[in-house]
């Protein structure tokens, strides 16, 4: 039996309170446990028949004991956290589900036995749920072989609370596409894809939300609600009137417009975001956690969960106080918490065990029993390799069993070779059955705590907790794959034609020529002047993408010399700075600089003590770094990543190789409090290291600058922190190895400059926070060392997004609840004349909080000031404009409110979101806008957009294309950036990659460029694919086959994703396929006219006349005139796809035979 079960059942104290549950003795206080004692304690008590619950104050604490269990039996299904959620009673237009999914997928895991324990704070518990009899009849389980109409599965669904959509990105969606349907279910890891034979279930996979091919196939799956509060529309519709009549009171009427108007909105089947205040007129008892099977409950630290519930009672009557009199809640739907009496009536039918440290006094529980057990609590161990072995060796002369947790797989090792070095019996603890005294077991996971209990003789030792490392599958990038850039166009947006220049997309236009339905883009010029491009050319269209708003773009005009010009004044522009860098990167490569070491012992160690989980893209980084520090040419390396992705740490790494090759190293950073955070990350992260850091800033005395100055002199300073003071005439570096600029897109060029002017043949790495794309940096890839970090770390929270009308009253509350958890808030209101109005109005109904404003027009000084009082807490509120995307990181800011966040891009709104939730708190978002008498298209575009991101995630790979597009824009600079603005990012890349080519010496991937116009259907029938962006991103692929091995692909993914493909769209792959071929033997196009086939090609050789005169004996025309060309006439009862198939077959053997010869 597993270590932490076998050594409770040992203790008295235990064996007492299985008797007291056998025997119905119930509550019992049992004190003298600590958080990990609980967590051993429930899950000895445990198993998947008997699932106990522990609750607690606080949400982090349900989440450390889950993670203690899970980390105790090695299986993260173990014990699972059920969350509480946010409760949303104003008018909304979209919520995020993470936490409600997260709540419904427990409560299916109850119900199908597959956890022991589950953890839940008391909010969690005062929530109602959806009742077990109603979740058991929701859910849907089908199998292979198992039928169903389509019809009855798509009502199932949308009863469920599924919602259809084109694409499933997130979860809560499906589609249906012909035989083939997509459900993301609310608790599995990836969507599942169905496929029917009739109305047969014929095969089931999961496949991956990003690329929407499959990846592996089960036999059944799985479905349960995505919604807690489930009721018909209509039903619900009627209880909601029939409650309207029997208002009375004060604020009767305007409570009743707002239920009358919500029931107009589901009887429109519109969906209803704030459903769960209509919880009590669906469920007349409500249905609570503890109706899910559990017969044992252990109340961790019952005092503060008395609080807690107390606290949460009084602040919900308050919210409840301004929302009825706003008329948005009314009498009978403000009573969604439950009440502690109805909570404690549902406990007495449990065996409940009270567990705390200490015993507690006026708690009025009349305790049945009351047990205790002794354990020594001992703090966890931080690093210190010393210390461990001196606790160690003093235990095990009292002969104790000991069981130490050290970390991660990495560290392991590593350990174990030092313990047995200084001479301790240690082994690793596998599969073990029997405990020895004596001796030290190792395993890898870390607990909150460890102890030591005398009555078993027992230590357990733990290193401090490390971020779970998870079942994380690698994600592999495809070097520099496309931006998706045409499969989310719309009607109305631009587009680049390669030859024609910048239009607007007005959609797919279906034309019928003698009897042959083809499909053309229809793209709108200057001059309203319209251009039909058959599908068949989609590869010369892109869609415009520029780091600003379309608004301001000027059309070109049909055939006119203007987009020739434009584009040869980018190609020269990229040409020069192709040259620029080429050169600079060949004088750099031969510059001589230090080599450093290569990684010794030390270094080892220092990377193994770092406690999280490194990402991919962090390992790849540090690689990349470290090769280049060993070379003997200085580095000269960009690393980007957003903020909190990890850079500081692989920085830091690069340091610490620095200083064990006994050179200096700079840290350059663009603000005084972002020096000060830097250098409080180093001094913890060095703790244990002889490493001597120093700090250069404003926030120093003029006698510690002086000290400073000295110890970098005299090479006394290992590490230097500062700001642009660093680079002054009198800081004089002994031995300087490395500079690190922290950039943050602050830093003017000058000064980065003026770094590398100061000291020549000095490595450099430069920070930047700005996300890069990856297919820019393939592109400067040989010309420009970067690293990019794209990977957010793991167990990141999800942050509570909210998209609503602005109303002040529930602004207010949410930023009270902010500043009663202790945290900030961060208040955007993007316009500078009226923040003083906006801090006034706020300041009138909030006199507690200590507001301040932040904008870019203040000067450096006082924006750092405003800085150092959030980062040390003497602000609450900051009202700000975007100032904060590239501001310090402030772990304690976790709640964010924007006004007007219909202005915003996604991508902004995806990076303001990124501020909050950065630390072991939930972060709450809330995005609103003004609903004018009119929303502008535009605006209703974005909010439409903004709803499903927050609601699915979707629009997220849109969002993080934007923003690398901005960034591209910061990384090539101004210039280029109007150059990149003139043709947008994709026609930009392809002229940057030819001129790099060309630099190189590397021949020039052109793509064909051969048109075919022959009659043959050639489209994508709306009945096989009815989205419009899905038949262009379609199309986009097409227009993109080279080979044989491309063609096979497509159609793989196509009969994936929509099932077998109709004759039209298998002759638009040939075509495609022919095209690249035709354009290799330098045919520009290919045309028919009545029964022939016109060919026209530039230089034909007379190997391939001669060869096509004797397979068409006079069927062959051949114009050697103004337009040369082949014409070939059609033979009777043959498809003109065939015979251009042989044509170009025959005109490429003819070549291959005069290459032979």
């Amino acid at each position: 039996m597993p270590f932490f079960e076998t050594t409770m059942q040992q203790m008295q104290a235990f064996r007492q309170l299985q008797r007291a549950k056998q025997e119905g003795c119930s509550p019992v206080a049992l004190t003298g446990c600590a958080m990990v004692q609980k967590a051993q304690l429930a899950l000895t008590l445990s198993s998947p028949e008997q699932p106990v619950l522990i609750l607690t104050g606080e949400e982090a604490e349900a989440r450390r004991l889950c993670a203690d269990i899970n980390t105790m039996t090695n299986d993260p299904q173990t014990a699972l956290l059920f969350p509480s959620k946010e409760l949303v009673f104003a008018p909304a237009e979209g919520v995020s589900t993470a936490y409600v999914h997260a709540r419904l997928g427990v409560l299916s895991a109850l119900q199908q036995k597959t956890c022991s324990v589950v953890a839940a704070s008391i909010e969690a518990l005062m929530q109602p749920v959806i009742p077990p009899e109603q979740l058991q009849q929701e859910s849907l389980t089908l199998k292979n072989g198992d039928t169903i109409p389509m019809d009855t599965l798509r009502k199932k669904l949308i009863s469920m609370g599924y919602q259809h959509c084109e694409a499933v990105e997130g979860a809560g969606q499906f589609s249906i596409r012909g035989a083939i349907v997509d459900i993301f279910s609310a608790q599995a890891p990836q969507p599942y894809r169905m496929e029917f034979w009739d109305e047969e279930v014929d095969t089931i996979s999961f496949f991956d939300p990003q690329t929407q091919r499959r990846t592996e196939s089960v036999s059944e799956m799985m479905l349960i609600p995505a919604k807690e509060t489930l009721c018909p529309p209509e039903e619900l519709a009627e209880r909601i009137r029939s409650h309207a009549k029997t208002l009375r009171g004060k604020y009767a009427a305007v409570a009743k417009e707002h239920l009358l108007q919500e029931a107009q909105q589901l009887e429109d089947g519109l969906d209803l975001v704030q459903i769960d205040k209509y919880y009590p007129l669906i469920h007349e008892t409500p249905a609570l956690l503890t109706d899910y099977g559990f017969s044992t409950v252990l109340l961790s630290e019952y005092s503060s969960i008395a609080e807690t519930a107390r606290a949460l009672l009084s602040r919900h009557r308050e919210d409840c106080k301004v929302l009825l009199e706003d008329g948005v809640l009314c009498r009978g739907l403000d009573g969604y918490y439950q009440e502690p009496e109805v909570l404690q009536e549902r406990l007495s039918k449990r065996f409940c065990i009270y567990a705390n440290q200490f015993l507690q006094g006026g708690t009025h529980v009349a305790y049945e029993k009351l047990l205790s057990m002794e354990w020594v609590q001992l703090s966890p161990w931080g690093g210190e390799l010393r210390q461990l072995i001196e606790d160690l060796k003093s235990y095990l002369e009292q002969h104790s069993t000991i069981f130490l947790l050290a970390g991660s797989e990495k560290t392991l090792p590593i350990l174990q070779n030092d313990l047995q070095e200084s001479g301790i019996p240690c082994k690793l603890a596998e599969g073990e059955t029997e405990w020895l005294p004596d001796t030290v077991y190792l395993r890898t996971g870390s607990l909150s705590g460890g102890y030591y209990c005398p009555e078993t003789n027992l230590v357990v030792m733990t290193q401090g907790r490390t971020m779970r490392a998870g079942s994380r599958k690698r994600r592999i990038h495809k070097e520099g794959a496309a931006l998706h850039s045409l499969s989310d166009l719309t009607p109305g947006d631009l587009v680049v034609h390669a030859t024609h220049g910048i239009g607007r997309f007005l959609g797919i236009r279906k034309l019928e020529l003698e009897g042959m339905t083809k499909d053309y883009i229809t793209i709108q010029y200057r001059g309203n002047e319209n251009l039909y491009v058959p599908v068949t050319q989609m590869d010369l269209v892109s869609r415009y993408i520029s780091g600003r708003d379309d608004s301001g773009v000027k059309l070109n005009r049909l055939s006119s010399v203007e987009w020739q010009k434009t584009r040869n004044n980018v190609k020269h522009a990229v040409k020069d700075m192709a040259k620029e860098l080429t050169e600079l990167y060949a004088k750099r490569e031969k510059s001589q600089g230090f080599a450093f070491y290569p990684d010794s012992r030390e270094q080892t160690d220092f990377e193994a003590r770092f406690p999280y989980i490194e990402t991919d893209d962090q390992l790849q980084s540090i690689a990349e770094i470290k090769a280049d520090m060993e070379r003997s040419r200085p580095m000269d390396r960009l690393l980007c990543g957003d903020v909190g992705f990890g850079k500081t740490e692989v920085a830091l790494r690069a340091a610490m190789k620095c200083i064990l090759s006994g050179k200096q190293c700079a840290i350059l950073v663009p603000t005084t409090v972002l020096a000060m955070q830097h250098y409080q990350t180093a001094l913890r992260r060095f703790e244990t290291f002889p490493v001597n850091i120093v700090l250069l800033s404003r926030y120093n005395s003029p006698k510690q600058t002086k000290e400073n100055l000295k110890k970098i002199r005299s090479g006394v300073a290992d590490l230097v922190i500062g700001t642009h003071r660093v680079v002054q005439k009198d800081v004089q570096f002994k031995a300087l190895g490395l500079a690190i600029v922290d950039e943050e897109q602050r830093f003017g060029v000058a000064h980065k400059e003026k770094f590398k002017e100061m000291f020549p043949g000095v490595d450099m790495l430069t920070l930047s926070a700005t996300p890069i794309p990856r297919t820019l940096n393939m592109a400067m890839s040989g010309i420009r060392d970067m690293s990019v970090i794209a990977e957010p770390p793991q167990d990141r929270y999800p942050v509570q997004t909210c998209v609503m009308e602005y109303h002040l009253g529930v602004l207010v509350q949410a930023m009270r609840r902010e500043l009663k958890r202790g945290g900030q808030v961060y208040y955007i209101h993007n316009r500078v004349e009226t923040m003083s109005q906006t801090a006034a109005k706020l300041q009138e109904v909030m006199p507690e909080a200590r507001i301040a404003i932040a904008n870019g027009q203040m000067d450096e000084k006082e924006l750092t000031e405003i800085w150092r009082q959030l980062v040390e807490y003497e602000i609450d509120i900051l009202i700000c404009t975007t100032i904060i995307e590239t501001g310090v990181d402030v772990p304690n800011v976790n709640t964010l409110i924007i006004e007007r966040a219909d202005c915003f891009g996604l991508s902004q709104l995806y990076q303001l979101r990124g501020r909050v939730g950065r630390s072991n708190r939930r972060g709450y978002a809330y995005f609103t806008f003004r609903r004018d008498q009119v929303l502008s298209e535009e605006a209703a575009k974005r909010l439409t957009a903004m709803r499903e991101f927050t609601q699915f995630g979707s629009g997220f790979q849109i969002a993080m294309r934007d923003l690398e597009i901005r960034g591209a824009g910061s990384l090539l600079g101004g210039r280029q950036h109007g150059h990149m603005e003139a043709v947008g990012y994709e026609m930009y890349l392809q002229l940057l990659n030819e001129a790099i080519a060309e630099e190189k010496g590397e021949p020039i991937q052109k793509t064909a460029e051969c048109v075919v116009d022959v009659q043959m259907e050639a489209h994508i029938p709306e009945t096989y694919i009815e989205s419009l962006s899905q038949r262009l991103d379609i199309y986009r692929k097409i227009a993109a086959i080279t080979t044989e091995e491309d063609q096979s692909e497509l159609l793989d993914e196509l009969i994936d994703r929509y099932g077998e493909p109709p004759k039209a769209i298998l002759g638009l792959l040939t075509v495609a396929l022919l095209r690249n071929r035709a354009a290799q033997l330098g045919i520009t196009e290919i045309t028919q006219r009545n029964q022939t086939l016109y060919f026209y090609i530039e230089h034909p050789t007379q190997e391939q006349i001669t060869a096509l005169a004797c397979a068409y004996r006079g069927k062959i025309v051949f114009n050697g005139m103004q337009k040369p060309y082949i014409g070939v006439k059609l033979e009777p009862k043959r498809l003109p796809l065939e015979q251009m198939q042989d044509v170009l077959t025959i005109m490429m053997q003819a070549n291959q035979k005069s290459d032979e010869t």
